[in-house]
Protein backbone atom coordinates (compact mmCIF):
# COMPACT_ATOMS: atom_id res chain seq x y z
CA UNK A 1 0.00 0.00 0.00
CA UNK A 2 1.28 3.39 -0.61
CA UNK A 3 0.32 6.42 1.78
CA UNK A 4 0.70 9.98 0.43
CA UNK A 5 1.87 12.17 3.90
CA UNK A 6 1.30 16.04 3.34
CA UNK A 7 2.19 18.53 6.09
CA UNK A 8 2.70 22.17 6.81
CA UNK A 9 1.23 23.72 4.00
CA UNK A 10 0.76 27.20 5.67
CA UNK A 11 -1.35 28.86 2.75
CA UNK A 12 1.18 28.46 0.09
CA UNK A 13 -1.43 27.75 -2.60
CA UNK A 14 0.91 27.55 -5.69
CA UNK A 15 3.08 24.57 -3.67
CA UNK A 16 0.01 22.60 -2.69
CA UNK A 17 -1.28 22.82 -6.62
CA UNK A 18 2.47 21.72 -7.83
CA UNK A 19 1.78 18.52 -5.29
CA UNK A 20 -1.41 17.46 -5.85
CA UNK A 21 -0.11 17.90 -9.56
CA UNK A 22 2.85 15.87 -8.70
CA UNK A 23 0.25 13.02 -6.61
CA UNK A 24 -1.12 12.52 -9.77
CA UNK A 25 1.72 10.42 -11.08
CA UNK A 26 2.49 8.61 -7.96
CA UNK A 27 -0.94 7.61 -7.57
CA UNK A 28 -0.72 6.93 -3.84
CA UNK A 29 -3.63 4.67 -2.58
CA UNK A 30 -4.57 6.87 0.49
CA UNK A 31 -3.64 10.66 1.36
CA UNK A 32 -3.11 12.61 4.39
CA UNK A 33 -2.19 15.85 5.86
CA UNK A 34 -0.74 16.55 9.23
CA UNK A 35 -2.02 20.07 9.98
CA UNK A 36 -0.82 23.41 9.64
CA UNK A 37 -2.99 24.26 6.68
CA UNK A 38 -2.22 28.24 7.28
CA UNK A 39 -0.26 30.93 8.55
CA UNK A 40 2.23 32.98 6.93
CA UNK A 41 1.34 33.09 3.63
CA UNK A 42 -2.27 34.66 2.14
CA UNK A 43 -3.98 32.01 0.26
CA UNK A 44 -5.61 30.24 3.33
CA UNK A 45 -9.36 29.56 2.03
CA UNK A 46 -8.22 28.29 -1.58
CA UNK A 47 -5.91 25.68 0.29
CA UNK A 48 -8.46 24.84 2.77
CA UNK A 49 -10.73 24.41 -0.27
CA UNK A 50 -8.17 22.58 -2.56
CA UNK A 51 -7.95 20.19 1.02
CA UNK A 52 -12.00 19.53 1.17
CA UNK A 53 -11.92 19.15 -2.44
CA UNK A 54 -9.44 16.35 -2.59
CA UNK A 55 -11.40 14.99 0.31
CA UNK A 56 -7.88 14.50 1.99
CA UNK A 57 -8.63 13.29 5.88
CA UNK A 58 -6.79 16.18 8.03
CA UNK A 59 -5.79 16.71 11.21
CA UNK A 60 -5.10 19.62 12.90
CA UNK A 61 -1.58 21.75 13.57
CA UNK A 62 -0.84 24.27 16.15
CA UNK A 63 -1.28 26.87 13.33
CA UNK A 64 -5.07 25.70 12.53
CA UNK A 65 -5.29 26.44 16.09
CA UNK A 66 -4.50 29.79 16.65
CA UNK A 67 -7.87 30.08 14.54
CA UNK A 68 -9.89 32.78 16.59
CA UNK A 69 -13.05 34.95 15.90
CA UNK A 70 -12.59 37.07 13.30
CA UNK A 71 -11.59 40.66 13.24
CA UNK A 72 -13.93 43.47 12.66
CA UNK A 73 -14.05 44.65 9.17
CA UNK A 74 -12.98 48.02 10.27
CA UNK A 75 -10.46 47.14 12.61
CA UNK A 76 -7.06 49.13 12.48
CA UNK A 77 -4.14 47.26 10.67
CA UNK A 78 -1.38 46.94 13.42
CA UNK A 79 2.10 48.44 12.34
CA UNK A 80 4.09 46.06 13.71
CA UNK A 81 6.26 43.16 12.52
CA UNK A 82 3.63 40.36 12.63
CA UNK A 83 2.21 37.06 10.75
CA UNK A 84 -1.29 37.81 12.45
CA UNK A 85 -2.05 39.17 8.67
CA UNK A 86 -2.38 35.64 7.77
CA UNK A 87 -5.35 35.07 10.24
CA UNK A 88 -7.35 37.75 9.38
CA UNK A 89 -7.74 36.53 5.69
CA UNK A 90 -9.84 33.23 7.04
CA UNK A 91 -13.18 33.28 6.33
CA UNK A 92 -16.02 32.16 8.79
CA UNK A 93 -16.41 28.72 7.26
CA UNK A 94 -12.88 27.74 6.71
CA UNK A 95 -12.73 29.10 10.71
CA UNK A 96 -15.26 26.18 11.15
CA UNK A 97 -13.69 23.41 8.91
CA UNK A 98 -10.25 24.19 11.13
CA UNK A 99 -11.89 24.06 14.32
CA UNK A 100 -13.56 20.60 13.65
CA UNK A 101 -10.31 18.96 12.69
CA UNK A 102 -9.48 15.74 14.69
CA UNK A 103 -5.75 15.54 16.85
CA UNK A 104 -4.54 12.84 15.65
CA UNK A 105 -5.60 9.65 13.40
CA UNK A 106 -4.75 5.83 14.12
CA UNK A 107 -4.30 3.47 11.35
CA UNK A 108 -4.26 -0.84 12.29
CA UNK A 109 -2.38 -2.91 9.32
CA UNK A 110 -1.77 -6.70 9.79
CA UNK A 111 0.92 -8.04 7.25
CA UNK A 112 1.08 -11.73 7.84
CA UNK A 113 1.65 -12.20 11.42
CA UNK A 114 2.67 -8.83 12.15
CA UNK A 115 0.22 -6.18 13.20
CA UNK A 116 1.13 -2.86 12.55
CA UNK A 117 -0.69 1.01 14.67
CA UNK A 118 0.52 3.65 12.44
CA UNK A 119 -0.08 7.39 14.58
CA UNK A 120 -0.29 10.50 12.86
CA UNK A 121 0.26 13.60 14.20
CA UNK A 122 1.25 17.52 13.89
CA UNK A 123 3.60 17.35 16.68
CA UNK A 124 4.04 14.64 18.75
CA UNK A 125 1.98 11.59 20.81
CA UNK A 126 2.56 14.19 23.59
CA UNK A 127 1.60 17.35 21.91
CA UNK A 128 0.78 20.21 18.84
CA UNK A 129 3.74 21.68 19.30
CA UNK A 130 6.57 19.17 20.43
CA UNK A 131 9.43 19.25 17.91
CA UNK A 132 9.87 15.50 17.39
CA UNK A 133 13.53 16.68 15.91
CA UNK A 134 15.53 13.50 14.57
CA UNK A 135 18.60 14.10 17.20
CA UNK A 136 16.14 13.70 20.43
CA UNK A 137 17.08 10.81 22.96
CA UNK A 138 16.48 7.27 21.63
CA UNK A 139 15.00 6.48 25.16
CA UNK A 140 12.87 9.33 25.34
CA UNK A 141 11.40 8.46 21.61
CA UNK A 142 10.89 4.72 22.27
CA UNK A 143 9.25 4.99 25.80
CA UNK A 144 7.07 7.33 23.75
CA UNK A 145 6.13 5.08 20.97
CA UNK A 146 6.00 2.09 23.62
CA UNK A 147 3.43 3.58 25.62
CA UNK A 148 1.36 4.11 23.12
CA UNK A 149 1.56 1.26 21.51
CA UNK A 150 2.85 2.86 18.49
CA UNK A 151 4.78 1.28 16.02
CA UNK A 152 5.13 3.73 12.99
CA UNK A 153 4.25 7.31 13.86
CA UNK A 154 4.07 10.26 11.31
CA UNK A 155 4.61 13.42 12.46
CA UNK A 156 5.12 17.48 11.21
CA UNK A 157 6.05 20.69 12.59
CA UNK A 158 9.43 20.74 12.94
CA UNK A 159 9.52 21.10 8.56
CA UNK A 160 12.49 18.68 8.24
CA UNK A 161 11.95 15.43 6.67
CA UNK A 162 13.33 12.05 8.06
CA UNK A 163 12.94 8.60 8.57
CA UNK A 164 14.35 7.26 11.38
CA UNK A 165 14.35 3.22 13.08
CA UNK A 166 14.25 2.34 16.92
CA UNK A 167 14.66 -0.96 17.92
CA UNK A 168 12.72 -2.06 21.17
CA UNK A 169 15.32 -2.87 23.76
CA UNK A 170 12.10 -4.36 25.79
CA UNK A 171 11.25 -6.96 22.91
CA UNK A 172 13.83 -10.21 22.45
CA UNK A 173 13.16 -9.76 18.74
CA UNK A 174 14.23 -6.06 18.99
CA UNK A 175 10.80 -5.29 16.73
CA UNK A 176 11.76 -1.90 15.37
CA UNK A 177 9.36 0.94 15.39
CA UNK A 178 9.03 4.17 13.03
CA UNK A 179 9.61 7.80 13.24
CA UNK A 180 8.97 9.60 9.93
CA UNK A 181 8.43 13.78 9.53
CA UNK A 182 6.90 14.44 6.43
CA UNK A 183 8.58 17.90 5.59
CA UNK A 184 6.98 20.79 4.83
CA UNK A 185 5.08 21.36 1.78
CA UNK A 186 4.80 25.37 2.13
CA UNK A 187 7.40 26.39 4.29
CA UNK A 188 10.36 23.51 4.16
CA UNK A 189 13.27 24.10 6.67
CA UNK A 190 15.84 21.84 5.45
CA UNK A 191 17.57 24.13 2.76
CA UNK A 192 15.73 22.66 0.14
CA UNK A 193 13.13 25.38 -0.88
CA UNK A 194 11.16 22.89 -3.02
CA UNK A 195 8.30 21.29 -1.48
CA UNK A 196 8.34 18.27 0.57
CA UNK A 197 6.18 15.06 1.23
CA UNK A 198 6.12 11.64 1.89
CA UNK A 199 5.25 8.58 0.19
CA UNK A 200 5.23 5.47 2.42
CA UNK A 201 4.70 1.93 0.96
CA UNK A 202 3.49 -0.40 3.25
CA UNK A 203 3.99 -4.03 3.02
CA UNK A 204 6.18 -7.28 2.81
CA UNK A 205 8.13 -8.24 0.01
CA UNK A 206 9.17 -12.35 -0.65
CA UNK A 207 12.04 -12.62 0.39
CA UNK A 208 12.51 -9.50 2.83
CA UNK A 209 12.60 -9.94 6.78
CA UNK A 210 9.71 -8.78 8.28
CA UNK A 211 11.70 -5.83 9.81
CA UNK A 212 11.44 -4.50 6.46
CA UNK A 213 8.16 -3.65 6.18
CA UNK A 214 7.94 -0.38 5.20
CA UNK A 215 9.69 2.72 2.72
CA UNK A 216 10.14 5.80 2.73
CA UNK A 217 10.00 8.75 -0.46
CA UNK A 218 10.75 11.79 0.68
CA UNK A 219 9.27 13.73 -2.84
CA UNK A 220 10.40 17.11 -3.93
CA UNK A 221 8.58 19.24 -6.10
CA UNK A 222 9.05 22.77 -7.53
CA UNK A 223 6.66 25.31 -7.85
CA UNK A 224 6.78 28.95 -8.62
CA UNK A 225 8.69 30.80 -5.07
CA UNK A 226 8.72 33.77 -6.42
CA UNK A 227 4.60 34.34 -7.29
CA UNK A 228 3.94 32.77 -3.03
CA UNK A 229 6.70 35.24 -1.78
CA UNK A 230 5.17 38.43 -3.95
CA UNK A 231 2.14 37.60 -2.27
CA UNK A 232 3.90 37.86 1.32
CA UNK A 233 5.06 41.17 0.26
CA UNK A 234 1.90 42.63 -0.74
CA UNK A 235 -0.21 41.49 2.13
CA UNK A 236 0.45 43.26 5.01
CA UNK A 237 4.49 43.42 6.30
CA UNK A 238 6.41 46.48 7.30
CA UNK A 239 9.45 47.79 5.26
CA UNK A 240 12.37 46.28 6.36
CA UNK A 241 11.01 42.95 7.71
CA UNK A 242 12.68 39.74 6.71
CA UNK A 243 10.26 37.15 5.89
CA UNK A 244 11.65 33.30 6.89
CA UNK A 245 8.29 32.06 5.15
CA UNK A 246 10.17 30.31 2.14
CA UNK A 247 13.63 28.50 2.54
CA UNK A 248 16.57 29.62 1.02
CA UNK A 249 18.33 33.30 1.37
CA UNK A 250 15.94 35.90 3.38
CA UNK A 251 12.81 37.86 1.44
CA UNK A 252 13.29 41.01 2.40
CA UNK A 253 10.08 43.91 1.84
CA UNK A 254 11.37 46.99 0.50
CA UNK A 255 8.24 48.85 -0.08
CA UNK A 256 5.04 49.54 2.28
CA UNK A 257 3.09 46.54 3.23
CA UNK A 258 -0.71 46.70 3.27
CA UNK A 259 -3.35 45.54 5.56
CA UNK A 260 -4.67 42.25 4.04
CA UNK A 261 -8.12 42.57 5.35
CA UNK A 262 -10.01 39.76 3.68
CA UNK A 263 -13.86 40.56 3.83
CA UNK A 264 -15.37 39.20 2.84
CA UNK A 265 -13.22 35.88 2.54
CA UNK A 266 -10.83 35.92 -0.66
CA UNK A 267 -12.33 32.89 -3.16
CA UNK A 268 -10.71 33.21 -6.54
CA UNK A 269 -6.92 31.85 -6.42
CA UNK A 270 -5.29 34.03 -8.64
CA UNK A 271 -6.06 37.32 -6.18
CA UNK A 272 -5.99 38.81 -2.92
CA UNK A 273 -8.01 42.15 -1.53
CA UNK A 274 -5.60 44.75 0.05
CA UNK A 275 -6.45 47.61 1.83
CA UNK A 276 -3.34 50.74 0.61
CA UNK A 277 -3.85 54.10 2.23
CA UNK A 278 -7.66 52.91 3.22
CA UNK A 279 -8.66 51.97 -0.63
CA UNK A 280 -8.85 48.69 -1.56
CA UNK A 281 -7.64 46.92 -4.19
CA UNK A 282 -7.70 43.61 -5.94
CA UNK A 283 -4.20 42.27 -7.24
CA UNK A 284 -3.93 39.48 -9.58
CA UNK A 285 -1.40 37.37 -9.12
CA UNK A 286 -0.25 35.19 -12.10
Amino acid sequence: MRIAILSDIHANLPALEAVLEDLKSQKPDAIYCLGDLVGYNVWPNQVIALIREHRIATIAGNHDLKVQLPTAPNAACSTEVSNEYAYKLIGDSERNYLQTLPRHIILEFKLKDITLKLAMVHGSLRSVNEYLIEELPEEYLEEMLQTNGVDILCCGHSHIPYHRVLFSQTNAEKTPRHIINAGSIGKPKDGDPRACYTILNLGLQEGSADSDYIKTDFIRVKYDIEKAAKAIEIAWVPPGAILTVLSGPPYVVSEPGACALAYPPIKASTSIIINILGKFFIVLLF
